[in-house]
């Protein structure tokens, strides 16, 4: 999240965590008109659909009032031919009222499966504590926060919520940033980053789904924050220290290795990172590779340009967040940054050759 996530303010000092949406864009006086670059187009998590059947480049994100005039939480879609020019972002999903979530749409997933496109965005409400037996093993309060399920027919929405809002997960584990993974039995996974705020040392999990992509099993844990050597932990105001986990996304290589993409906090304040699976099943073991890029950048995910290039999008910096684009190498068993695509973004402060 996060991103899509409990957010984390004072990059810099790298002291303090809590848990909030994503900051606010800062507000300007007449917003930017088409075409957009992506240093004009406010955005946090994104994330990339390329739809080769109509040649389209979707940038979902959370929406934004500024852009869309929409104040209600949702999601809104940027789009491009080319991944240099974009279109002003509308609205295509808005939270409905009556449902128990009032907050979020953070993290926005876009996913074909069975023929229609599926959303996952992460809602919440500070005013719904956890239901059930749920452990709290921190000393914060927690509060009903999970990945929602939406449908459309096409890429670009409108997307209808399902399941009158409940969670894939359960409602008493406090989750985010629920991405879709197939395995090579075609079999759909939910994985998601179990919330610090709740387990101090966050997790990742993955849940077996049936093809209506509801549970099909429990969660069970891929690996713990805390075990990348690069991670850092965060002392917090109570005294304790804890560790965070976001953004999973996941790449099989050529050579057939399951890696995932995914976030958290080190010396260079919101990293991106990569870790891969010793089995290159979903289930693990786990280990991790390090950092694929740095300095306040990520959540990022991969996509297949329509030249066949291998791309990675994050957001950077973390607050007043815009898109950064990578072009990637797939070297068999991990994945390198090659390029940083300036001529696409127009960044004008790059990190990599």
């Amino acid at each position: 999240m996060r991103t899509g996530l409990a957010m984390m303010l004072a990059v810099a000092s790298a002291s303090l965590i809590a848990a909030a949406p994503p900051p606010a864009i800062e507000p300007t006086d007449r917003p930017a008109e088409a075409p957009l670059r992506l240093p004009e187009m406010p955005l946090h998590d994104p994330f990339i659909v390329a739809d080769p059947a109509t040649r389209t480049y979707y940038l979902f994100t959370s929406d934004d009032a500024a852009m869309t005039g929409n104040r209600r939480p949702g999601t809104m879609v940027y789009t491009s031919s080319d991944l240099k020019n974009w279109t002003r972002p509308r609205t295509v999903f808005s939270l409905p009222d009556g449902i128990w979530a009032q907050a979020g749409a953070w993290a926005p997933e876009v996913h074909r499966w069975k023929g229609r496109w599926y959303l996952f965005t992460t809602v919440h409400n500070e005013a719904r504590p956890l239901p059930g037996s749920a452990t709290n093993a921190g000393p914060r309060p927690t509060y009903r926060r999970g990945t929602v399920l939406a449908v459309a027919e096409r890429p670009e929405g409108p997307y209808r919520l399902l399941n009158e809002g409940e969670p894939i997960a359960p409602a008493s584990a406090m989750t985010l940033d629920g991405t879709l993974h197939v395995d090579p039995e075609g079999r759909p996974w939910l994985v998601y980053a179990h919330e610090w705020l709740q387990t101090t040392d966050g997790t990742m999990e993955a849940m077996p789904l049936t093809d209506a992509l509801s549970a099909a099993g429990p969660a069970r844990t891929l690996f713990h924050a805390s075990e990348a050597p690069w991670v850092e932990g965060q002392k917090q105001p109570e005294g304790d220290t804890v560790f965070v986990t976001d953004g999973p996304q996941f790449y099989r290589t050529r050579t057939g290795r399951l890696l995932m993409l995914w976030s958290s906090y080190g010396k260079g304040g919101y990293l991106e990172g990569l870790a891969r699976s010793r089995s290159d099943g979903v289930e693990g073991p786990w280990e991790q590779l390090g950092t694929l890029v740095e300095r306040d950048s990520g959540h990022g995910m991969l996509f297949r340009a329509f030249d066949g290039r291998l791309m990675m999008i994050v957001h950077r910096p973390f607050r007043n967040a815009r898109g950064k684009l990578y072009e990637m190498r797939d070297d068999g068993d991990r994945l390198t940054v090659l390029h940083e695509a300036v001529e696409l973004d127009g960044e004008t402060r790059p990190t990599h050759p």
